[in-house]
């Protein structure tokens, strides 16, 4: 089922985005697995993250300048900015990498980036059926159960942080990336409210 038979680069731009973003997501499990050359992967996905800006600005300036668009102007501009909001979370636990001299990678922080990794793999497949709908809700559902598992995964690492580390700023450090990990599959999820919503319009 077409959700509206109009200018279908929404999609196309949709789409772009998406992947832009999962492809970051890739470049942080890299880096998170092959803890070298640093300064160089963070460096990669500050790159990929101003094109998600460039992308995301490309969508807008479309989207005023369209009169029939194929999704409610609302729910486009929720889509865009949700995606942008994941990938700008994706180079803020880069960033952090950096700005806090981490040595080395934890296996929990390892962990929290293979769900955001599941989750943009998952967002790529459910975005790419947006002009024919069958499984997004399915997708969606996915999603939801992703970010519960990152939460529980974030709890146990915060947990064990306070009871094995004995550096009050290690455990400063690694409290605030372990929740920023956490938080961008919240970002995810948001991305999954904002299809679900779509397609229960159509429905």
């Amino acid at each position: 089922m077409r959700l509206m038979p109009s200018d279908g680069k929404f999609y196309e731009m949709f789409h772009e985005q998406v992947k832009n973003v999962h492809e970051a997501s890739g470049k942080l499990i890299t880096l998170f697995e092959n803890y070298h050359d640093v300064e160089k992967h963070v460096s990669e996905i500050k790159f990929i993250e101003h094109k998600g800006d460039q992308l995301t600005h490309e969508l807008m300036m479309r989207l005023n300048k369209t009169f029939i668009t194929p999704l409610d102007r609302e729910d486009i501009h929720a889509l865009s900015s949700a995606l942008d909001d994941v990938l700008d979370l994706i180079d803020g636990v880069a960033g952090r990498l950096i700005t806090y001299k981490v040595k080395s990678v934890s296996a929990g922080a390892n962990q929290l980036a293979r769900v955001i990794l599941h989750g943009t793999e998952i967002l790529v497949e459910a975005i790419s059926q947006l002009e024919k709908p069958t499984k997004i809700i399915e997708y969606c559902e996915q999603l939801k159960h992703l970010e519960a598992e990152a939460d529980r995964i974030k709890g146990e690492c915060v947990a064990r942080l306070f009871e094995n580390s004995v550096d009050p700023i290690e455990i400063m450090k690694w409290k605030e990336i372990y929740e920023v990990l956490e938080a961008t599959t919240d970002k995810i999820e948001d991305v999954a409210n904002v299809l679900e919503s779509v397609i229960l319009k159509t429905t």
